[in-house]
């Protein structure tokens, strides 16, 4: 048996095979956009920078970025503006590195909790390359903020999308093609050590990480999807760093003023492991799911309200 410590990739759960969206319009809609988002050399660019930019910080260099208060400061001007938020527990924050695991409901929601979480210690974001970078504004606002661990991977519809032209579909064999051959998998062993050692790394130097244990948006307000990703609990097991559970709520459907909460959970601790076994993995996973289940309300209900700007602020946070 070997002794090499686990090395855990963001989407990772064992062997289990992905639970793949049905094939309808907007699966496919996605898929083609996802696409598009992988040939955009500007943005391509932007990732790989962010990437390297990562890994030198994590080594102990430093960048050019903007503080954690100003960004924060940014941040919640722009999302003040737009909805009404609700914080709750805030007084569960640790004063020192976590890692926060939070549910995911809206591309928002990085955003949001970083207009919510203490600017320090900084925090850095490790989430769906292609998703962080499919707007200009967000491409902006990241490349002068930094703290981007960006995670290149397929996505289940582009998945599929791959599934369906190889059973019958053959109006989308062009397209899956063309999945195949532009966008990266993000699987490989060399790739989930590189992401390994920027965490760690991150987590040495005394600066927090955002990750979402999902592992993709969730399909309801209020519900988990599950079995949670073994990265997390890797992750965390390895640094030994706290992991803070938040769940936010009201994110999946967004319009003007709409009441979007952030709810922080008690930290969980635990001892360090350089070399995780799966037992301890596991533990550590169901602790955390029952945590983020405890957070989400148990009979949300949503708002019955107009729904102003309700397209445009889906499409902006997209």
């Amino acid at each position: 048996m070997s002794n090499s410590p686990l090395i855990p990739h963001p989407d990772s759960n064992d062997a289990q095979e992905p639970v793949l969206p049905p094939l309808t319009e907007a699966t496919i809609q996605r898929a083609k956009e996802g696409v598009a988002y992988a040939r955009d050399r500007h943005a391509n660019e932007m990732i790989r920078q962010a990437l390297l930019s990562a890994e030198a910080v994590a080594e102990g260099g430093s960048e050019h970025r903007v503080s954690g208060e100003l960004r924060r400061r940014v941040l919640r001007t722009l999302i003040h503006t737009l909805f009404r938020v609700k914080v709750e527990f805030s007084e569960r924050i640790p004063a020192q590195p976590v890692l926060v695991a939070a549910n995911h409901l809206n591309h928002i929601d990085p955003f949001l909790l970083l207009s919510e979480l203490p600017p320090r210690p900084f925090c850095h974001i490790l989430g769906d390359a292609r998703t962080l970078y499919n707007q200009w504004w967000k491409r902006q606002f990241l490349h002068l903020a930094k703290g981007v661990i960006p995670v290149e991977r397929i996505w289940k519809e582009e998945l599929a999308v791959i599934q369906a032209a190889k059973t019958g579909h053959k109006e989308l064999a062009e397209l899956a093609d063309a999945i195949e051959k532009y966008v990266p998998t993000g699987n490989s062993i060399e790739i989930m050590r590189r992401l390994d050692r920027i965490v760690q790394g991150i987590f040495a130097r005394g600066e927090s990480v955002i990750l979402f244990p999902e592992g993709r948006l969730g399909n309801a307000e209020a519900q988990l999807s599950v079995p949670l990703k073994r990265g997390v609990a890797i992750y965390a097991l390895r640094s030994g760093v706290p992991i803070l559970p938040v769940t936010l709520i009201g994110t999946q459907d967004l319009y003007l003023r709409k009441e979007l909460t952030v709810r922080f959970g008690n930290p969980i601790i635990f001892s360090q492991s350089g070399r995780p076994k799966a037992q301890q993995v596991q533990a550590l996973l169901d602790e955390l799911q029952a945590a983020l289940t405890d957070l989400l309300p148990k009979d949300y209900q949503e708002p019955k309200e107009p729904k102003l700007l309700h397209h445009f602020l889906n499409h902006m946070f997209w």
